[in-house]
C-alpha cells in the first residue's frame, strides 16, 4: 500500500500542516502563564520569554510530527476515526507526505530547538540540563515507548512534558529560581494536559489497540477512563482554590476556575458519548477550551496581582 503512494513534494505549507498548528496554541499559553508568574515575582527579560516560547513550539511540533510518523508505521493512522481534535493530521495516509519526509520534519523541528536550549544552559546555568534531557526523552520516546508501557505512562508523560515541566522550567529561566509556590502553580497545567490527551484517546481505542498502544481507555475501559478524566478535571479546580486559600497563588488566579461549566460539559460528554465519536465532538471541544482558558485565566490573575 505504501509503495503505491506517489512521492509528494515537501512544500512549506505541507510541513506546516503536518505540525498540526491548530494545537500549537498550547505552548504559547504555557509560556504566557509562566511569564505572568515570573512577572508577579519581579522583572523579567521578555526576549527570554519569546525564546522559551519558540523552543517549546518547536518541541511540540516535533512531538506532533513524530507521533504521526510512528502511527503511520504501525498502521494506527489508517484505522483511526479522525476528528478535529484527535487522530493525527491525516496527511500520511492521504499520500500528501511520505513517512520519511515526516520523520525528517520532526527531527529538524527538534534540532532547531537545541540551540535555544544550549543558549539557556549557557546563560542560565547547567542546572537546567536535567529538565532539558527529560523533555528530550519525552519528545523522542513518547509514541514509540511511553504509549506502550501502560500504567498511565503516556498520559502522565504528556501532562509533565507539555504541562507542568514547561511552566516550571520557563519560570526558572525567567526568574532564576523555582520556589515551592511556583512549582505548586505549575501542577494544574499538568492535570489539564493529561486530560487533554486522555479524552482525545476515546475515539482512537480500536486503532490504538491495533497499533500496540496501552492507553488508559484500553487498559481500564472507557467508562473507568471517564471517571479518571472527571477526577482529574475536578482536581484542577480544587488545586487552584486550595492554592489561593493557602496563599500559594494570588487570589486573582481563581479566574481560572471560570471554566468550570465547560469542564462539566466535557465530563457529561465523556460519560454519555464516549463510544460515539461524532457526538463526542462538543465534549472534545469543551476540553480544549478548558485546557487553554483555565491557564489563560490563571495567567491573567497573576498579571492583575502584579499590577496592584
Amino acid at each position: 500500500m505504501r509503495s503505491g503512494i506517489p512521492n509528494p513534494a515537501l512544500s512549506a505549507r505541507i510541513c506546516f500542516q503536518e505540525t498540526r498548528p491548530q494545537f500549537l496554541l498550547l505552548p504559547v499559553v504555557l509560556v504566557f502563564l509562566a511569564s505572568a508568574m515570573a512577572l508577579h515575582a519581579g522583572p523579567i527579560d521578555f526576549l527570554d520569554s519569546i525564546l522559551a516560547c519558540a523552543g517549546l513550539l518547536l518541541l511540540h511540533a516535533s512531538v506532533n510530527v513524530l507521533n504521526d510518523y510512528h502511527d503511520f508505521q504501525t498502521g494506527i493512522d489508517c484505522r483511526t476515526r479522525r476528528t478535529p481534535f484527535s487522530g493525527g493530521s491525516g496527511l500520511l495516509p492521504a499520500g500528501r507526505m511520505r513517512a520519511g519526509q515526516a520523520l525528517f520534519v520532526g527531527l529538524v523541528s527538534f534540532g532547531l530547538a537545541v540551540p535555544i536550549g544550549v543558549y539557556f544552559l549557557v546563560t542560565k546555568g547547567v542546572s537546567l540540563l536535567p529538565l532539558f534531557l527529560v523533555g528530550a526523552f519525552f519528545v523522542m520516546g513518547y509514541t514509540p515507548l511511553l504509549t506502550r508501557l501502560g500504567m498511565g505512562a503516556g498520559e502522565i508523560a504528556a501532562g509533565l512534558g507539555l504541562g507542568t515541566l514547561p511552566v516550571a522550567g520557563t519560570y526558572f529561566i525567567l526568574a532564576g529560581s523555582l520556589p515551592a509556590e511556583a512549582l505548586y502553580a505549575s501542577v494544574p497545567s499538568g492535570f489539564l494536559v493529561l486530560n487533554l490527551l486522555l479524552l482525545n484517546e476515546f475515539p482512537d481505542v480500536e486503532a490504538d489497540r491495533f497499533g500496540g498502544r496501552r492507553t488508559l481507555p484500553i487498559l481500564l475501559g472507557i467508562r473507568k477512563a471517564a471517571w479518571i478524566y472527571s477526577a482529574v478535571a475536578m482536581a484542577v479546580y480544587a488545586w487552584i482554590a486550595a492554592g489561593a486559600w493557602l496563599g500559594l497563588m494570588p487570589a486573582w488566579t481563581l479566574l481560572g476556575c471560570l471554566t468550570f461549566p465547560a469542564a462539566v460539559r466535557a465530563i457529561r460528554g465523556a460519560f454519555a458519548f464516549a463510544e460515539q465519536p461524532e457526538r463526542l465532538l462538543p465534549a472534545l471541544g469543551a476540553n480544549v477550551f478548558v485546557v487553554l482558558a483555565t491557564q489563560a485565566g490563571m495567567a491573567a490573575g497573576y498579571l492583575l496581582a502584579a499590577a496592584r
